[in-house]
């Protein structure tokens, strides 16, 4: 376990606050869903925080991100602020789309966070199109696309990953290999068993790091970003990890066994990190501070995001060119 070379302990500590920070978020996102604040279908990413800490902790200003139906997590730690992301999924005024965008399609350009995305795998051209442009522009940006299992079997997987080989383009694809795409499991919808050796196909590094090791996926992130910076190209990285939710709210999870949630549960990736800070020297009373800072910005956010206004409904419609 990578944690045990822990000899920075500040930087550690930004890691565990964040991936800390996503899940006490998703865990009241759930709260508020059951108490009728939060409308329709929500997809949450309990089990999972150490792949968009670790990945965005590789990435500077100009970078940018697009996401999936299940973003919250990417967005908060692209820096995106719970109150405003709370106001959001409320439908309210002050929420970072005035809440048109909702759960599936939050973004702000201020974060670079290019949007969550209800289409599976719809991040996947547009971050390539955004590497294009990073290119012909000779920037040194970076783009990055979160994706599922599932949607590394849609056409425009290959299409991207073929169009980034070729042109060498500034951009991280990263696969949250959570086991599942919904109730189907990944081991009986990719013929190859992982998604990281595709990468191979189109000439480009296929690496699979564990995705439950917060400082195993940062060191992947930063090599692949580095990588893309200095003109070498895209990357592939698959981070295995479990989705310790069901797909969506509604989801019992029938089609897994107690003992497989269990045997992941012992792998969380913040009692991981937490126990090495605690083996480094990390007082036990400074993380429950920690936790204490933590709890108290997702109450100040259910706070913001109550006392927010909804729209009218000539605001509304404003910007909806469809319905």
């Amino acid at each position: 376990m990578s944690e045990r070379s822990v000899t920075d302990v500040e930087p550690q500590r930004a890691l565990l606050e964040t991936m800390k920070r996503i899940r006490a978020f998703e865990l009241e996102l759930y709260r508020q869903h059951d108490k009728k604040k939060i409308r329709g279908t929500l997809h949450i990413c309990l089990g999972q925080e150490a792949i968009p800490a670790g990945v965005c902790s590789a990435l500077g200003k100009g970078d940018v991100v697009t996401s999936t139906h299940r973003g919250h997590g990417h967005f908060l730690a692209c820096g995106g602020a719970m109150d405003q992301m709370m106001a959001e999924l409320f439908g309210r005024r002050d929420g970072y789309c005035q809440g048109k965008g909702g759960t599936q399609h939050l973004a702000s350009l201020e974060h670079g966070f290019l949007g969550s995305n209800g289409i599976t795998g719809g991040g996947i051209p547009y971050s390539t199109g955004m590497a294009l442009a990073m290119k012909l522009r000779r920037q040194s940006s970076v783009a990055v696309c979160f994706f599922g299992d599932g949607a590394s079997n849609q056409g425009t997987f290959h299409e991207a990953l073929n169009m980034a080989a070729i042109w060498k383009l500034p951009v991280v694809y990263v696969v949250e290999n959570n086991g599942f795409a919904m109730s189907s499991r990944t081991s009986e919808m990719v013929a190859t068993g992982g998604v990281a050796i595709r990468g191979l196909a189109y000439g480009i590094p296929g690496v699979e790091v564990d995705g439950n090791d917060v400082l195993a996926v940062q060191r992947a992130a930063r090599h692949a970003t580095a990588r893309a910076r200095a003109g070498e190209g895209p990357t592939l990285i698959e981070a295995r990890t479990f989705r310790m939710s069901g797909h969506s709210r509604s989801d019992k999870c029938h089609y897994r066994t107690r003992e497989e949630e269990q045997a992941w549960a012992a792998r969380c990736p913040i009692e991981r990190l937490r126990a090495a800070l605690v083996a480094a020297g990390v007082p036990e009373a400074d993380l429950q501070a920690m936790d204490r800072e933590v709890e108290a910005e997702v109450s100040a956010a259910v706070e913001f995001a109550n006392a927010s206004d909804l729209l009218s409904r000539d605001e509304l419609l404003a910007g909806v060119y469809c319905n």
